[in-house]
């Protein structure tokens, strides 16, 4: 059996997107991606392919990947993203592990050569759908964790099912528009800043994962404003087109929702809510859908479930320190 291991490359994004397909058909994630989402992934300024990706071919198709994403700004911990997979039918062969060792090699030498020596402790993270007994196994087999728990949410788009719009006293809800863009990212930052492994989001990552996204869709996106005008609480909403070829609904995803500190507790990120929904429901979308963590500091998980929402599937974050 002829097997190359070699760096991924943006030639890639077909074999990647297949694989990626093949897998879903059994792991059931409920994600799907289509060429386009899997080159813009490959794009990103920056993931550097040549040192932080690896693919492994067996007779000439792509059955294996793992990337390992660098931390930025860190705080108290340098946590080192991964994203990896071995396709169904080669699995329980050993690349699993292989992979594992690979992310585990590579996250190391970046922590020593950037965090080691300022004292600050390395975290290499994998992830996956609960329901994955197999990374499970490979996870404890190979010293990791499970340090964190997120939920899959979903809401069907039935006017009676819909929460009652409303704005806080002293805010104005305004629908997105570009000349706020970057006051939006700065209420994001300032919105996320408690959460667990958040770093602050630059101008770069905005521009490629937030606005500057192809799913990103402003006429589902909203704002809320102080007297100031300056943005209290956001909601930025996305559509994955790949995600309505397969199921055959269209989804409004519920990206990124925030509040700023000064602004909690008023019901800020519930008016958004219901907003964004009618206008998802007026648009002709099928369902709303987001992602949250069961762990969330700002109780976001039952406000979701008070809205509406109910729980489809469970992630695990799993956790290996790097020492």
């Amino acid at each position: 059996m002829n097997v190359t291991l070699k760096p991924l490359g943006a030639a890639d994004a077909r074999d990647l997107t297949r694989l990626r397909r093949e897998i879903e058909q059994v792991d059931m994630t409920g994600t799907h991606e289509d060429e386009a989402d899997v080159l813009h992934e490959l794009t990103d300024p920056k993931l550097n392919l040549a040192r932080n990706t690896t693919g492994v071919w067996q007779d000439g198709r792509l059955v294996a990947y793992a990337m390992v994403y660098e931390p930025e700004n860190v705080r108290d911990i340098a946590r080192f993203g991964t994203a990896a997979a071995v396709h169904p039918a080669r699995r329980r062969r050993g690349i699993g592990e292989h992979l594992t060792g690979w992310m585990r090699t590579r996250a190391r030498d970046i922590w020593a050569e950037y965090h080691q020596g300022a004292g600050v402790p390395g975290e290499l993270l994998i992830d996956g759908v609960a329901t994955n007994e197999g990374l499970a196994a490979l996870a404890e087999r190979t010293g990791f964790k499970p340090c964190r728990y997120w939920f899959s949410m979903g809401h069907e788009l039935r006017a009676r099912d819909l929460p009652t719009p409303g704005t806080p006293d002293g805010l104005r809800l305004v629908p997105f528009h570009q000349a706020l863009d970057e006051a939006t990212r700065d209420a994001h930052n300032d919105a996320f800043r408690d959460h667990w492994s958040f770093t602050e989001t630059d101008r770069t990552d905005w521009e490629t994962w937030f606005t500057g996204d192809r799913s990103f869709r402003s006429g589902l996106s909203a704002l809320l404003l102080d007297a100031d005008d300056r943005v209290a609480a956001y909601l930025l909403a996305d559509e994955y087109v790949a995600d309505g070829a397969a199921t055959g609904l269209r989804a409004c995803a519920i990206g990124h929702l925030g509040t700023r500190p000064a602004h909690r507790g008023r019901g800020a990120a519930r008016a958004l809510l219901a907003y964004t929904l009618a206008q998802a429901a007026r648009q002709g979308y099928d369902r709303a859908e987001l992602v949250v963590d069961a762990a969330n500091p700002t109780g976001a998980l039952g406000l979701y479930r008070r809205t509406g929402f109910v729980t489809e599937r469970e992630f695990i974050t799993y956790a290996q320190p790097l020492d």
